[in-house]
């Protein structure tokens, strides 16, 4: 029996806005080692979730925990071990890449060593050298994502959390991202993703947890949620409800 807590435990996460009830009781547990995927359609309280989750932004109850800490409770020690990528992360424009990033890991409290062999491995890596002295204003939708994501990365962190990091990503920058987080996950890491594309979380995820309504209305591995479906879309379709069918337009005829 495993007596190590998970790599991320969220309990009892509630948030409303007005009157709206975003996030309703939130529990899911994400093993160590695991590529997880938070999946769920527009609206159903995944970002919401994580946000609070990893402590950007309080819940009216419940908390989460990162292998046994406390997020709320000993934030200092938690957040040292998260690195994220929140979905439209707003970004210091005027900088270069290497600027981010060198300003990103002196913030971590990296020795002028480390940030240089840190900065140079991540820009390498993700294909961002030829850019690195380009404003991050000039940076395309894949090179924001990747930028974002070796900003998440430069503390070494041993979690990932990450709010859509595909979406409008191109094909090449999305394969570069992908073998990355295999590579993180394989080295011990483990990785947490929302998204709403179900073909996506069923190549490059072996756990997933579904969402909506701002309720967990299944987690566990791929093929446990996915049960008896021919693939995760149709499964997650049967949890969540398909929606009406859409009526012609007379006027397009």
């Amino acid at each position: 029996m495993d007596t190590h807590p998970p790599a991320f435990e969220l309990y009892g996460l509630r948030k409303t806005f007005g009157e709206k009830r975003a996030v309703d009781g939130v529990d899911l547990t994400v093993p160590r080692g695991s590529f997880y995927g938070l999946v769920g359609p527009n609206g159903a309280g995944k970002t919401t979730s994580l946000t609070m989750a990893v402590g950007l932004l309080r819940p009216d109850a419940g908390g989460a925990q990162v292998f046994g800490t406390d997020v709320w409770g000993a934030p200092d020690r938690a957040k040292a071990m998260i690195g994220v990528l929140p979905d439209g992360m707003a970004m210091p424009e005027r900088l270069t890449g290497r600027e981010l990033l060198t300003y990103l890991a002196q913030l971590r409290g990296l020795s002028p060593a480390q940030v240089q062999e840190r900065v140079d491995d991540l820009l390498s890596g993700l294909g961002l050298d030829e850019a690195e002295n380009t404003l991050i204003i000039e940076y395309s939708a894949g090179m924001r994502k990747k930028i974002g994501l070796a900003g998440a990365l430069i503390h070494a962190p041993r979690l990932l959390v990450l709010d859509e990091p595909f979406e409008a990503v191109d094909p090449v920058s999305a394969t570069v991202i992908k073998d990355l987080l295999r590579s993180f996950v394989d080295g011990g890491g483990s990785v947490v993703v929302s998204s709403h594309v179900m073909a996506l979380v069923e190549q490059v995820c072996d756990h997933v947890g579904v969402i909506a309504r701002g309720r967990v209305l299944a987690q566990g591995t791929v093929g446990e949620v996915r049960g008896d479906h021919a693939g995760l879309e149709e499964a997650f379709v049967d949890l969540v409800g398909a929606p009406e069918p859409v009526k012609g337009f007379a006027w397009l005829a």
